[in-house]
């Protein structure tokens, strides 16, 4: 079976400013590392407009109204110090999260054995009613509660390997015994969330890595913490925030991760998906700012997903 690649133009028409480092630059460099012959395989889909309705299922319908009540008809408005909207913003929003959605409906309905959204804004950052680093929406966990509303499933887990924690998700995952959440991200760093003793209900994972924690760290962390949990939760749907900003070469931040390290994770999700989930995993972009490593690291993620 084939991987899918969902994504969409208006996804380049968010722009925060030429200053900023979530820029339209990051999705173009990582679609011109997948336009390469070797990936020609790979399905690639129109992403759709999410409705409200998938919106709401994460988030409150004020704050649905409000984010789209602040996109300006021209130049730019700040949410926060770190997230700003333009004119694009809002559809771009939409169609990252439909992105999501529509590869959760294709992955269960068998039309692929995995897909990987590349998509922006990122999404892991938001909370139920806050936009916060860079994200508006959360589009991975909007994902998980379609598929858990729409599909019927009992566990979904999303895995998160960003530098940054995803503070989003988490909180609207730690209460609820029918979904799994496991992060490795720097410590300490933003947004300050993500200890080790933030376990919600026993359904959190978190792996936080010290600055300049390489691929053995990270491994080890994945081997001896997230891979046995995730085995015992038996999900029936892998999601993964993919997050390339851990990498040696990131501005952002001082993880020392390489290529390897993400071909190496993308292996281990598939196969706790084949032996779960039927082969099922949806991949969404989240972070990543140097161009070269971005392109360079979700190439690595993308190989490993269509791998036979």
């Amino acid at each position: 079976m084939t991987t899918l690649l969902f994504t969409h133009a208006a996804c380049l028409e968010h722009d925060p400013g030429s200053y900023h480092p979530e820029r339209p630059d990051r999705l173009r460099a990582v679609l011109t590392a997948l336009a390469e012959s070797e990936f020609h395989d790979v399905e690639r889909r129109t992403a759709p407009r999410a409705e409200d309705r998938h919106l709401m299922l994460a988030h409150s319908a004020h704050y649905v109204e409000t984010v789209f009540g602040t996109i300006p008809p021209a130049g730019r408005h700040a949410l926060d110090g770190d997230t700003v909207v333009s004119s694009g913003s809002g559809e771009a929003a939409l169609r990252a999260a439909g992105a999501v959605i529509a590869a959760v409906d294709a992955v269960m309905a068998g039309e692929g054995q995995n897909a990987f959204c590349a998509v922006r804004p990122p999404g892991h950052h938001a909370e139920a009613a806050q936009a916060m680093g860079f994200c508006l929406f959360n589009n991975v966990a909007l994902g998980a509660l379609h598929a858990r509303a729409h599909h019927g499933l009992r566990r979904v887990a999303v895995i998160d390997f960003d530098v940054h924690h995803g503070n989003g998700t988490q909180h609207m995952f730690e209460r609820d015994p029918s979904l799994f959440y496991a992060s490795t991200h720097q410590w300490p760093l933003y947004p300050g969330t993500g200890a080790a003793t933030e376990r919600g209900i026993g359904n959190i994972v978190n792996v936080p890595l010290r600055p300049h924690s390489g691929g053995v760290e990270f491994r080890q962390g994945f081997e001896r913490s997230i891979l046995p949990a995730l085995d015992k939760f038996k999900p029936e749907l892998v999601l993964v925030s993919a997050g390339f900003d851990a990498h040696e070469a990131d501005p952002l931040a001082n993880l020392m991760l390489t290529e390897d390290d993400y071909g190496w994770v993308t292996s281990a999700l598939r196969e706790v998906a084949a032996t779960h989930a039927k082969g099922r995993l949806v991949s969404t972009l989240e972070g990543g700012y140097d161009l070269t490593a971005l392109a360079a690291s979700a190439a690595a993620h993308v190989r490993a997903l269509k791998s036979t």
